[in-house]
């Protein structure tokens, strides 16, 4: 009699189970190496995945965890913690591992030995070597910082790059800006090829022009007003 009430139950549950997991929206991922996952990597999880060494999944809403490689086809909103973080899509919210990586749009907190960001982000990228291709919008701190568009806040670390326009404050050994500088570059080096604003360190050097001081050792000013190259300080206005 036990082992009937048991069958029955154990159908029962099969049958709930299908009919609550029939749509393509999960509430729950577990995987060992995809496809050796409970859902398919088509289906999109909204509540917890848990991961062992490899997960995929479509869209990614909630919290991801796992000792591998998250990876999210679609986008990714929640909290997500890896060894390597990895959406193709949009990401919101923490992503924390080795490698995090948005082919998309990306805002909130990456914190990471490698963080990049394929598109704009608006946030804080924390690691290594924090790679942005797109506009940026907030801080960027690590040994190597890059932003290929604009970038608008703080660039701190050991080498600093935006290739495009900067307003806000670069701080670090070589401080880089292929645009514009409107604000503040603080450290041995600094370049821009317009600067607007204030440049402290060892070498100053504003290629195109200069609008506002630059205080160095060697401080060169594009625009030759008053003087092309200064010791100590230059500036014009």
């Amino acid at each position: 009699m036990g082992r009937k009430i048991l069958g029955l139950f154990l159908i029962f549950f099969c049958c709930a189970t299908s009919l609550v997991f029939a749509g393509g929206t999960k509430p729950v991922q577990l995987a060992i190496w995809s496809p050796v996952q409970l859902f398919s990597d088509s289906n999109s999880i909204k509540g917890v995945r848990l991961n062992l060494i490899y997960t995929d999944n479509n869209d990614m809403f909630g919290i991801s965890l796992g000792a591998g490689w998250n990876k999210t086809s679609g986008d990714l909103k929640g909290i997500e913690l890896g060894a390597v973080n990895w959406t193709d899509g949009l990401a919101y919210g923490f992503k924390g591992g080795i490698l995090n990586y948005t082919g998309a749009r990306s805002v909130g907190l990456d914190l990471g030995v490698v963080n990049i960001g394929k598109g704009d982000t608006t946030g804080v990228q924390l690691g290594i070597v924090n790679w942005n291709e797109g506009f940026f919008h907030g801080w960027q701190d690590g040994l190597v910082n890059y932003v290929n568009g604009h970038f608008v806040g703080w660039q701190d670390g050991f080498l600093n790059i935006t290739k495009d326009n900067f307003s806000g404050f670069q701080s670090g050994i070589i401080n880089y800006v292929g645009g514009a500088m409107t604000g503040f570059q603080f450290g041995f080096y600094n370049y821009a090829k317009e600067a607007h604003g204030l440049q402290i360190g060892l070498i100053g050097n504003a290629t195109d022009s200069l609008h506002g001081l630059q205080i160095g050792m060697v401080d060169y000013n594009g625009n030759e007003n008053p003087m092309v190259i200064m010791l100590l300080a230059n500036w014009s206005f």
